[in-house]
């Protein structure tokens, strides 16, 4: 980050004119085009006129010169909406309490939490002995750690078995590229023990003196090797426990609930496998079961029996067991606890001594089911047509309590939690949001459908009050990857939408899971067009039936949801007033075929492998970056981060000068490039709700909202 300062403050002569001339005036930047041929193995070869803006050290001065041309741009362009910008985030940031704090939890004769100052973007993490009433102990005070950084993110606390001492991975970058410390609880004081580029996940074994945790590859960022380190010892001396060769492999440790066991959890898209090792020697892992492709777990331990999800001969998943006894002879003695089911989703699970706690899905929703050892069986009841139920933390096994959370978008975060025993609930927190009044606000859930039959759920909310005439302003949310369901959950920015007469729709699209397994099988790979026809599907649906006016629609999506904007923005343009593309995964023939870039060989199976002429032919339909066209786009505002390790910036970049030398519209085209941040933007807590407040000033403005 320094060399970007110095460029710009010693005022390189191509970016300083560049720069000076769009703070001057609007004039937006052009790009050069340079030849370049992007090959495939099977001799495919496409041309790539903006391949230069990819520099994986991100010094190269001619690339910093653009990005700073862009976000000068950015600034010129979005310098009316300042003032709706100011009071978006005024309006958010007062709905946020200053001093609010996390609902304690026990452990081991503690009580844990975190808590906000006024003011504070990062929280102070604490203990307390005994009770709630005893001293506060101090074990990490982040605001003061990330004080005049640009970047900082505190991930992975663990405590020692003894419970004295703390270690915690830290990113003052974004690159996810963390850097473990451990400090004495007592003393306040850092060791000196430093392990660098390491995966923020990590566990101790028994002896109080040994950490065991994953080492990244400093050009993949993938996660390995396991190393255990003795504390006092140089990093260089860190012994090898296990080398995954298999880069289609994430790979992370877990502690299980019973601290009996440390696991190394290997998952792909369609396989994983756990290898654990008692914590009192954990040197000889041993899987629970081994890698089978299309055979996908995970397992808890505790009261001497491990738990296990699985989707074996269970597509939609089930619930199986078996003891420590026999764990070693593999899933041929696994039982059944809950068997699989049609069209409920089992999602996760937690064990007790007494019962288990389920999340599953059913008809979009997460619920929440109880399980006794006795096969007694009961749900948590809601009073909302879409909500979410999560498991909250948990860390003691040998309780009737289980803690979980619940909301709606129109319902902030409850915590509650509920008795098995006596059916007793309580509830330890409502998430405060100032001057927020859910009365006002009527949510929905609707079933669009899509070309093809299928009914795709939809999660809305708007005011009372509203109208459907067909003449409002509608902002549509997706994600649709991954098989990673977006909830319909409450969140501060909502109201000021709301309140200005926005309607706000979650398409829970096809590559999501919300209806169970097959959801995302019909939204990736072969069939990943669902994804972006169900959107615009929805969308198409939410205006016939009078949710919003044709000319009124504006669109978001980050990530692989960026993805999702991008196919959108050439599929159905004529549908979007406005488009924000946050992180976008754009570029997908191009990074899928280069298996040094972050993630590209552990999402094969997510997308297909474009060496192989199949699977180049099926993402090379919908890569957005391949499909930009002279035509009439969207008002479109894109962001990204210059150290994303998920989405590297240069994808966005070069879409976006594509756009701007291809598109045949005067709509605005915004690029806003954080300088100082990753994949998930700036860190701190109110921070993100500036960039939140600019591009959703952009998207109103587009909208006619006033």
């Amino acid at each position: 980050m320094k060399s970007i300062s110095a460029w710009l403050l010693a005022g390189f002569s191509l970016g300083a004119s560049i720069v000076a001339q769009a703070q001057q005036a609007p004039i937006a930047p052009v790009a050069a085009k340079k030849p370049h041929s992007v090959k495939a193995p099977f001799g495919a070869t496409r041309q790539d006129p903006y391949y230069w803006l990819r520099d994986d050290s991100r010094t190269d001065p001619e690339m910093l010169a653009y990005l700073a041309a862009e976000n000068a741009y950015a600034d010129a362009m979005l310098a009316p909406t300042k003032p709706l910008q100011d009071a978006l985030y005024g309006e958010i940031t007062a709905r946020i309490k200053q001093d609010d704090s996390s609902v304690p939890y026990s452990k081991k004769g503690y009580y844990y939490y975190s808590r906000f100052e006024t003011g504070g973007d990062y929280p102070i993490v604490a203990r307390r002995k005994g009770s709630m009433d005893a001293p506060e102990q101090i074990l990490l005070d982040e605001p003061k750690m990330g004080a005049g950084k640009g970047y900082f993110a505190i991930s992975g606390r663990e405590v020692s078995p003894d419970d004295k001492l703390l270690a915690y991975a830290e990113d003052s970058v974004g690159r996810r590229q963390y850097v473990i410390h451990v400090k004495n609880m007592a003393t306040g004081d850092l060791l000196p023990d430093a392990i660098t580029d390491a995966e923020p996940g990590f566990a101790w074994a028994n002896d109080n003196k040994t950490i065991l945790y994953v080492e990244k590859d400093p050009t993949t960022l993938l996660g390995k090797r396991v190393k255990a380190h003795i504390l006092g010892t140089p990093a260089s001396a860190d012994r090898l426990l296990y080398e995954e060769k298999d880069d289609t492999f994430y790979m992370s440790l877990k502690k299980t609930t019973s601290d009996k066991f440390i696991c190394i959890v290997l998952t792909s898209t369609v396989s994983s496998e756990e290898r654990c090792a008692p914590s009192a020697n954990p040197v000889t892992f041993t899987p629970l079961a081994p890698r089978e492709r299309d055979f996908l777990y995970s397992s808890d331990n505790v009261g001497g029996q491990w738990t296990i999800r699985t989707n074996w001969q269970a597509p939609n998943y089930r619930l199986m067991t078996v003891s420590d006894t026999d764990a070693a002879q593999g899933r041929a003695v696994w039982k059944d606890i809950v068997p699989t089911s049609a069209n409920i989703f089992i999602e996760n699970f937690q064990p007790f001594d007494h019962f288990l706690a389920i999340e599953e899905r059913s008809d979009g929703n997460k619920r929440l089911r109880l399980l006794t050892k006795v096969g007694e069986s009961s749900f948590v009841e809601a009073d909302e047509p879409a909500y979410a139920m999560t498991l909250d933390v948990n860390a003691e096994s040998d309780t009737p309590w289980v803690r979980y959370t619940y909301d709606s978008l129109r319902t902030p975060e409850t915590t509650y939690e509920v008795n098995t025993v006596t059916g007793e609930r309580r509830v330890l927190k409502v998430q405060e949001v100032k001057g927020y009044d859910p009365g006002k606000y009527v949510t929905e859930r609707l079933w669009a459908t899509a070309r093809d039959g299928t009914k795709v759920p939809v999660s809305i909310i708007y005011a009372k009050g509203f109208k459907k005439d067909g003449s409002a302003a509608l902002y549509q949310y997706a994600y649709g990857s991954y098989g990673f369901s977006t909830d319909p959950t409450f969140r501060p920015t909502l109201p000021s939408l709301l309140d200005r007469g926005v309607v706000y729709a979650i398409a829970h699209i096809r590559g999501g899971q919300e209806m169970g397994r097959k959801w995302y099988d019909d939204g990736h790979l072969l069939n990943k067009m669902n994804s972006f026809t169900d959107f615009i599907d929805v969308t198409r649906y939410l205006v016939s039936q009078g949710y919003a006016a044709k000319d009124r629609v504006a669109a978001e999506g980050g990530s692989a949801g960026g993805l999702l904007m991008g196919g959108v923005a050439n599929m159905a343009p004529q549908d979007y007033k406005a488009i924000v593309a946050q992180v976008p995964f754009v570029d997908v023939v191009t990074t899928m075929l280069d298996p040094s870039i972050p993630l590209t060989t552990g999402e094969y199976d997510e997308w297909g492998n474009p060496e192989q002429k199949k699977w180049y032919d099926v993402m090379l339909a919908y890569s957005p970056y391949d499909h930009v066209e002279a035509k009439v786009y969207p008002s479109l505002f894109v962001g990204t981060g210059l150290w994303d390790s998920q989405v590297q910036y240069w994808e966005p970049a070069k879409w976006v000068a594509k756009l701007r030398a291809t598109k045949t519209d005067k709509n605005p085209l915004v690029f806003r490039v954080n300088m100082e941040a990753g994949h998930g933007g700036k860190s701190g807590r109110f921070r993100r709700y500036r960039d939140q407040a600019e591009y959703l000033a952009f998207a109103l403005d587009q909208l006619g909202v006033k």
